[in-house]
């Protein structure tokens, strides 16, 4: 894999990490969405009007243009598997911003994850 090829796979990683990080932002802010609530006009709009979830579907589209680029370098087997780093940015990131419990089992989790990311990147 080129260092170009992996700069679009790393960057296509994070940008998808930051759009689901933006998502629950915004869900934290309108509150649980019901399946019957998920149905309604105004819920959608109070969700959809939220400036995260705006900038998330950004990050979404954006990420997939990258990724887009990104596949036609890198075989899929190889690509997909990168997306587990997103595990670590938004792990982090809803520790630090969103005051969410990470515990020491889950951080060993996402390590054998990554663990076995990189195992299948030297291959």
């Amino acid at each position: 894999m080129t260092l170009y090829a992996f700069g679009l796979i790393m960057s296509g990683v994070v940008l998808n990490a930051l759009a689901q990080f933006l998502l629950k932002m915004a869900t934290n802010k309108v509150g649980v969405i019901e399946a019957s609530s998920a149905l309604s006009l105004s819920a959608m709009s109070a969700l959809f009007l939220q400036w995260p979830m705006i900038l998330g579907l950004f990050c979404y589209g954006f990420s997939l243009l990258i990724w887009l680029m990104a596949l036609s370098r890198v075989d899929v087997t190889l690509a997909y598997p990168m997306l587990a780093f997103g595990y670590v940015i938004n792990a982090a990131a809803a520790q630090a911003f969103l005051n969410e419990p990470v515990s020491l089992q889950r951080w060993v989790a996402i390590g054998v994850i990554l663990l076995g990311v990189a195992l299948l990147a030297r291959s």
